[in-house]
C-alpha cells in the first residue's frame, strides 16, 4: 500500500483595515489672558474705589494699513479745528454767519489740510498707523505735535471763555461774551500753543511711550467739549437771557463737563480706557 505526500495548502487571509474616524476638528484655544494683581477682570480699582475699565494692548485689533474710509473720516475733523483756530472771528460766524473772509479761510483751511492728507501728514490720514507698541520709545511727528496742540487749543479755549462769559452773564446781569474772546481768547490759546512746543501736552510729547495713557486724557476731553458745548448753543437759543435762565445755563454746561470727565476717567466713554502696555496695539 503506497502512501501519497499530503498536500498542504496555505491560505492568505487579507484583513481590510477599517476607515480612520474622523475627529471633528476643534477650534484652536486661546491662552487665557494674563492675570496682574492690579489688573483683575480688565478692571483696576481707583483711590475714589471705582472699577476703571482698561485696555489690554494685545487684545486690541491690528491693522497694517489705514482704509481710505478711515482716512477720509480723519479730514474732516482737522478742518474743523484748524477753521475754529482764530477764536474772535469763529464767534461773528455763530454770531452773524458766514461772510467773504470767512469763506476764503475756510478754502484756505480746506486747501492746507488737503496737501498735508495728500502726504500722510495728518493725525489719522496717514497710510498706517504710525503707533504700533505703546511701550516703544519712539518720536512723535512734528505733523502730530502741531494738530494735537491747535486740538487743546480749541477744546480748552472755547469751554474756558464760554464758562466766564456765562459765569460773568450771571454776577452781573449783561453778556460780556464777545469783549471776552476778544480779549481773551488769544492770550489763552498763546500759552496753550506755548505748552504744546515745549511737549507737556498730552500727544504732544517728544515721545509716543506713554499714548496708552496720554489718548485717554484727549478723547475725555473732546468728548466733554463736543457734549457741553452743543448743549448750551441750544440753550442759548431757546432759553431768555436773564439771570435765571443764564444760571441754569452755567449749572448745565457745567455739570455736563464734569459728567464727561468723570466718565472718561473712569474708561466709559469711547477710547478713553487706558492701554496697558503690552505686546503690538494701534493707536487711533
Amino acid at each position: 500500500m503506497s502512501t501519497s505526500p499530503k498536500r498542504s495548502s496555505s491560505f492568505t487571509i487579507r484583513v481590510r483595515p477599517e476607515p480612520a474616524v474622523r475627529r471633528p476638528r476643534q477650534p484652536p484655544r486661546s491662552l487665557p489672558l494674563p492675570r496682574h494683581p492690579l489688573l483683575p477682570n480688565r478692571r483696576r480699582p481707583n483711590q475714589l474705589g471705582n472699577s476703571l475699565r482698561i485696555e489690554l494692548a494685545s487684545g486690541r485689533k491690528l491693522r497694517d494699513r489705514n482704509k481710505p474710509a478711515y482716512r477720509l473720516a480723519h479730514w474732516p475733523i482737522w478742518i474743523f479745528v484748524f477753521f475754529l483756530a482764530p477764536g474772535p472771528s469763529t464767534f461773528d460766524l455763530f454770531e452773524r454767519g458766514f461772510d467773504q473772509r470767512k469763506l476764503i479761510w475756510l478754502g484756505l483751511v480746506i486747501l492746507g489740510t488737503g496737501l498735508a492728507a495728500l502726504r500722510g501728514r495728518l493725525p489719522g490720514v496717514e497710510p498706517r498707523p504710525y503707533i504700533i507698541r505703546f511701550v516703544e520709545d519712539k518720536p512723535n511727528p512734528l505733523y502730530r505735535r502741531i494738530c494735537y496742540t491747535f486740538a487743546w487749543s480749541i477744546v480748552i479755549t472755547f469751554a474756558v471763555l464760554n464758562f466766564a462769559g456765562l459765569a460773568v452773564a450771571v454776577a452781573t446781569g449783561a453778556w460780556r461774551l464777545k469783549q471776552i474772546y476778544e480779549y481773551g481768547y488769544f492770550p489763552l490759546a498763546i500759552l496753550i500753543w506755548a505748552l504744546g512746543a515745549m511737549g507737556l501736552l498730552p500727544r504732544v510729547k517728544a515721545s509716543t511711550k506713554g499714548e496708552g495713557h496720554e489718548r485717554r486724557y484727549f478723547y475725555g476731553a473732546v468728548w466733554a467739549s463736543c457734549i457741553a458745548q452743543p448743549v448750551l448753543g441750544i440753550m442759548w437759543k431757546l432759553m431768555p437771557h436773564t439771570r435765571g435762565a443764564d444760571a441754569a445755563k452755567l449749572v448745565v454746561f457745567t455739570g455736563l463737563l464734569a459728567f464727561c470727565g468723570i466718565l472718561a476717567r473712569r474708561g466709559l466713554l469711547p477710547r478713553t480706557r487706558p492701554i496697558v502696555p503690552g505686546e503690538l496695539a494701534i493707536s487711533d
